[in-house]
C-alpha cells in the first residue's frame, strides 16, 4: 500500500503498559524487543522516525525537587532502555522521537535528549496531550513545550482538544492556541515534521487548509 508513497514515513513505537524508565530488567528487555521489532518495520520502507512515549508525569514535577539524585536516576534508566534501540536506529537511518504524554515540566524530556548526546534521539511535541496536561494538572500550555524542545524538536503531532479528553479533533474545532504554538516554533531553530493526527481522516485536508489560512502551514 505504500509503494506509491513519496513522502517521508514514520511510526509510533509500542507504548501500552511500557515505561522507558522501568527498573525491572524483565520489563526493560521486553521493551527493547518490542522497539527493535518496530525498527524492523521501519527498515523495510525506510521510515525516518519512531515515536516513543516520555514516562514523566505530574508527580515528578514535585518529587524531583525533594528527592536528591532522582532526576539523574530516571534519565539513566531511560537511556539504559534506549541504548540498543538508538544503536540500531542509527544503523538503519531512523530517529527515535521522545514525545510528551503526561509531562508537566517541559524540561524533563529535553534533559533526556541532552544526556543522550546523540542526533539519534530527538524530541516530539504532541499539542493535544500538552493541552490536556495543561488543563488537568499544573503543566504549561503547548507553546512552552515547543520552546523548551528548541532545536531538538524534530516532530510534532497537530490536533485539537478541549483539554479534558484526547479528542484528536481537527485544529479548528476546539481551543488549542495554534498561533501561539507556531509562534513558539518560529523562534526555535527546529524544522520538525508536522503531522496532522486527527481521528476523522476525512478532515485531514480541511485541517491542513485551516493551518495554511492562518499562515501556519507554509
Amino acid at each position: 500500500q505504500l509503494d506509491e508513497w513519496k513522502c517521508q514515513l514514520g511510526i509510533h513505537g509500542s507504548f501500552a503498559g511500557f515505561a522507558l524508565d522501568t527498573q525491572n530488567h524483565d520489563a526493560r528487555s521486553l521493551m527493547q524487543i518490542r522497539l527493535d521489532q518496530a525498527l524492523d518495520i521501519c527498515a523495510k520502507p525506510g521510515a525516518a522516525w519512531t515515536v516513543v512515549d516520555s514516562p514523566f508525569n505530574h508527580w515528578d514535577a514535585n518529587d524531583f525537587e525533594y528527592t536528591p539524585g532522582e532526576p539523574e536516576r530516571r534519565v539513566a534508566a531511560i537511556l539504559e532502555t534506549l541504548s540498543p534501540v538508538l544503536t540500531r536506529a542509527k544503523e538503519i537511518g531512523n530517529v527515535p522521537m521522545l514525545e510528551n504524554v503526561k509531562d508537566v515540566n517541559p524540561i524533563h524530556p529535553a534533559v533526556v535528549v541532552m544526556a543522550a548526546d546523540s542526533l539519534t534521539l530527538q524530541l516530539s511535541v504532541d499539542v493535544c496531550r500538552a493541552n490536556r496536561a495543561h488543563s488537568m494538572t499544573s503543566a504549561p500550555p503547548p507553546n512552552p513545550l515547543v520552546s523548551a524542545a528548541g532545536g531538538n524538536l524534530q516532530h510534532a503531532h497537530l490536533q485539537d482538544t478541549d483539554g479534558y479528553a484526547d479528542h484528536h479533533s481537527a485544529p479548528d474545532e476546539e481551543n488549542i492556541p495554534f498561533q501561539a504554538v507556531f509562534k513558539a516554533l518560529s523562534r526555535t531553530e527546529a524544522d520538525p515534521h508536522l503531522i496532522v493526527e486527527i481521528k476523522d481522516f476525512e478532515r485531514i485536508q480541511d485541517a491542513v487548509a485551516y493551518l495554511e489560512s492562518l499562515g501556519l502551514g507554509q
